[in-house]
């Protein structure tokens, strides 16, 4: 394995005790610098007069997603915690884009990236790793991943990075700039700059998490929503208050929804949770690009469903305020898959149905819940979730 080479190497020693990890923390501070806030984009609903949507766009981050605050702040935690050192080995079990923003930090750091992912994963994906000069793993099954990266971990004497164990605890949730604390500042000047909502889905659960604590720890009314894909766990573990619940195969929506319950789901900070199925996601990515203009990923969809939810009950009520979302990714990265009506067919996903209803959303604001196969089940926060 060889490690990326960058113009100007890591000094091997300088005048401190803690010379190289200095300089490693001082490269991640001048990425960030180098790098302007993601923009907050407005969504207008002119069938919802007197509710704002807002989606917090993090496709312009150097990786191209979301995941790239994850690995930055999962890429500090280690160091801070003496977990990386000079020439470790750094290793994700992932096959998306938490993979390819980890290496795109560790090639910034000069170390060796390692990404073990599922045999079968999309060329594409495979090539934005190797890009930033990562290495994939395969594996034949996707529940071997994680066993994987912690066997070579063990066996270079590196270290393995667990995106789904430490997410939310690598994230600095009272502040610090992180994706919280941004929105709030950029709806400061906004009609309602306080949303009854945020909305986010889940994958390893850190940025449900972030959010979750942070609108508690400033006192703020917000409550946190969760949509998730079909095919995933979090959502009969937060109705049932079951952390041992299962799904029966992987999430059909890239970044988000698990099989099962990653340690780093925090189900007590939660306050509603959406199941949505995974065409109605597609549908709305579909329904997206057509009205802010730009593509973006299944998960956004995700989110906007989420969204829909939310804001038809506002209107319902004939209540004015503001939701927020996140754009987590562009949709240039599903151009064969979520945007291609021949894939769609093969993976048994009939979109049509779900895009007039949304579009009909955007356009009325009338939205049902039920009746003809909508059923979008929902779930609130049972009081007991949250205690010790």
């Amino acid at each position: 394995m060889t490690t990326p080479s960058s113009t100007v190497p890591i000094p091997a020693a300088v005048s401190t005790p803690r010379g190289w990890l200095d300089e490693a923390l001082r490269r991640i501070d001048a990425d960030v610098n180098r790098s302007a806030d993601t923009h907050l984009l407005r969504l207008p609903i002119p069938g919802g007069p007197g509710v704002t949507l807002y989606l917090k766009d993090e496709s312009t981050h150097p990786t191209g997603s979301l995941k790239h605050r994850l690995a930055r702040s999962l890429f500090l935690y280690a160091l801070c915690n003496g977990w990386v050192r000079e020439g470790s080995t750094v290793i994700e079990a992932s096959s998306g884009s938490t993979a390819v923003s980890e290496a795109y930090f560790a090639q910034l750091l000069d170390l060796p990236f390692v990404a073990v992912m599922p045999r079968g994963t999309s060329p594409a994906k495979i090539a934005q790793i190797e890009f930033y000069g990562g290495r994939c793993h395969m594996v034949e099954r996707a529940s071997e991943v994680c066993a994987e990266a912690r066997r070579l971990a063990r066996s270079c004497d590196g270290h393995f990075m667990d995106q789904f164990t430490y997410a939310e605890r690598a994230t600095d949730w009272r502040g610090n700039n992180n994706i919280a604390q941004s929105i709030f500042e950029q709806l400061a000047q906004e009609p309602h700059p306080v949303p009854d909502w945020i909305v986010c889905g889940a994958g390893t659960g850190g940025t449900s998490a972030t959010m979750g604590r942070y609108v508690r720890y400033r006192r703020l009314p917000t409550r946190v929503c969760v949509p998730d894909p079909e095919q995933s766990a979090f959502f009969e573990s937060f109705r049932d208050g079951n952390p041992d619940a299962t799904a029966p195969r992987g999430s059909g929506i890239e970044g988000i929804g698990r099989p099962t319950v990653e340690p780093s789901f925090q189900a007590g900070v939660i306050d509603r949770m959406v199941k949505v199925p995974d065409a109605a996601s597609v549908a709305a990515a579909w329904v997206l690009r057509d009205r802010l203009g730009r593509s973006c990923g299944g998960s956004t969809g995700t989110n906007l469903v989420g969204c829909i939810t939310l804001i038809a009950g506002m209107l319902r009520e004939g209540r004015r305020g503001s939701v927020a979302t996140l754009l987590c990714d562009s949709g240039e990265r599903y151009a064969g898959t979520y945007f291609n009506r021949d894939w769609l067919a093969s993976a048994g996903l009939d979109i049509d149905p779900w895009i007039a209803r949304i579009d009909g959303f955007f356009r009325t604001g009338a939205w049902s819940t039920e009746g003809d196969g909508w059923e979008l089940a929902t779930a609130d926060r049972p009081e007991r979730q949250g205690t010790p």
